[in-house]
């Protein structure tokens, strides 16, 4: 039990981590930039992708040696399937995470909270800054394959990054998988925001319900909260499946 303690602390404060920079970035580029809500300004989604990466890259080193550093429901599910990590823990890894992402987005939001008054005083446009919407509402399939596809291509290069069998990878891991973030956002981010992650999703728009932003996608305007949910979930076993059964399988047994 004070092990799983341990891991469940370390998955906590690595996805807060996580949470913290990725959203802060966000922040930083919709409130102080040409301060219309809402808008990218030029350069903004290569500094939110490069700081996401780098966000990765921090909580995996928060968390790696203690829980592997999962930080995402979608990689405990594939390690679960796929690597046999312990089903038991796959639900309380998932709830810790999003308890972490949950209050990254409460300290984002209380620190800047005067530029959010500012900008967009009566929260309605937002939302965004913490989670993830589609850039065509009409048709959520494109954004639910974009999730599945970019979800996929995190759980494949996670595995391949470090599989023993494969390559060695070392002190260079939580570096390597930052990069995979950066590259699936510059990628593959255009459709709904590359979230890859239910949790780095989920918890930060259920802190937007409980601080009050209209349009939020869980109870107010559009309901699309389950595609950043369900893709990723679905795209952590075809990724594992893609590596295990193309890559794996072929690799020679370790000495």
């Amino acid at each position: 039990m004070n092990r799983l303690r341990a891991e469940l602390m370390a998955e906590f404060l690595g996805t807060f981590v996580l949470i913290l920079f990725g959203n802060g970035v966000v922040a930083m580029v919709k409130l102080f930039g040409t301060g219309v809500p809402g808008e990218i300004v030029m350069g903004g989604w290569t500094n939110i992708t490069l700081a996401w990466g780098l966000a990765v890259t921090m909580g995996v080193y928060i968390a790696g040696r203690i829980s592997g550093a999962h930080l995402n429901p979608a990689v405990t599910l594939a390690l679960a399937v796929f690597r046999q990590f312990p089903w038991r823990k796959v639900i309380p890894y998932s709830l810790v995470q999003t308890a972490g992402a949950f209050l990254a987005a409460a300290v984002v939001f209380a620190n800047y909270h005067p530029a959010f008054m500012k900008v967009d005083p009566q929260l309605t446009s937002t939302a965004g800054i913490f989670t993830t919407f589609p850039t065509f509402p009409a048709i959520l399939e494109a954004g639910f394959l974009d999730q599945t596809i970019g979800t996929a291509l995190l759980i494949l290069m996670i595995f391949a990054i470090m599989d023993k069998w494969n390559q060695p990878s070392g002190y260079l891991t939580p570096l390597l998988i930052g990069l995979v973030v950066v590259v699936i956002g510059m990628s593959f981010g255009g459709m709904h925001g590359y979230a890859i992650n239910p949790a780095r999703d989920f918890g930060p728009r259920l802190f937007t319900v409980f601080a009050g932003f209209r349009n939020n996608g869980l109870t107010d305007g559009p309901r699309i909260w389950w595609v950043p949910v369900a893709g990723p979930l679905l795209g952590c076993l075809l990724g594992g499946a893609v590596y295990d059964f193309g890559i794996r399988r072929y690799l020679p047994p370790e000495d």
